[in-house]
């Protein structure tokens, strides 16, 4: 049977999730993690894709990124995946795969669901107990958007340079996303995360099924229920 295929249009935010195959290690020191970011940003370059925000965690990497083309997302993750699983084996002795299935891919209604999405994705470190504190973690885009480093892999969107006329006042506006209580219920995006579904309400989904011609809205599954009298 063939696979379904993803619902990627150009010109939108999406968050990416990518995981080891049965939840196994995919990074096992600071030199795979260098591999990867460095073969994620030819990746993005030769295909399209803006990555503006990004977690490298033991198991699992998440992405926030706006492709270009449609096949954007699809060919930089495919490029991404066979080039550091050749990498990986090499130096660390071993074969076979490393990833479980295809990555799951969340579009994100990006005036209402954009910064509570970097602000999640970018606490990934401190809710698994890796760090204290979010930038005390080195391998996400968290620090570059505090202005504590300046990473060549992150794109910041327009929704994040909209917090400020100045590098200062952005900074200083993102940080106190992070002091401040989540705008968005986490546990609503946890559970689109973890099914690929839209972080979007359902008039932008609306919206997005007309221009694109293609379903967004989730729909029951099964027939619909008869109702009395017919």
């Amino acid at each position: 049977m063939a696979r379904k295929s993803r619902n990627i249009v150009a010109d939108f935010p999406f968050h990416v999730i990518v995981r080891g195959n049965n939840r196994q290690p995919i990074f096992l020191d600071d030199r795979d993690r260098l591999d990867y970011k460095s073969i994620l940003q030819a990746a993005c370059a030769d295909h399209g894709l803006a990555i503006h925000a990004y977690v490298l965690m033991p198991g699992e990497v998440h992405l926030i990124g706006t492709p270009s083309r449609p096949e954007s997302f699809g060919l930089a993750m495919q490029a991404v995946g066979r080039r550091y699983v050749r990498r990986f084996n090499r130096r660390h002795g071993r074969s076979g795969t490393l990833w479980e299935g295809r990555y799951r891919a969340s579009i994100i209604q990006e005036d209402r669901y954009l910064l509570p999405s970097l602000r999640y994705l970018e606490l990934e470190p401190l809710r698994a107990g890796l760090v204290d504190k979010p930038e005390g973690y080195p391998w996400s885009s968290h620090r570059h958007h505090l202005g504590l480093v300046a990473d060549p892999l992150v794109s910041p969107h327009p929704v994040y340079w909209a917090l400020g006329n100045t590098p200062f006042d952005r900074e200083a506006a993102y940080l106190r996303l992070f002091d401040a209580e989540p705008s968005v219920d986490e546990g609503i995006l946890a559970e689109a995360l973890k099914r690929g579904h839209a972080l979007a309400e359902p008039g932008f989904l609306d919206r997005l099924e007309a221009d694109t011609g293609r379903p967004w809205v989730r729909r029951p599954v099964g027939r619909p229920r008869r109702t009395v009298g017919s």
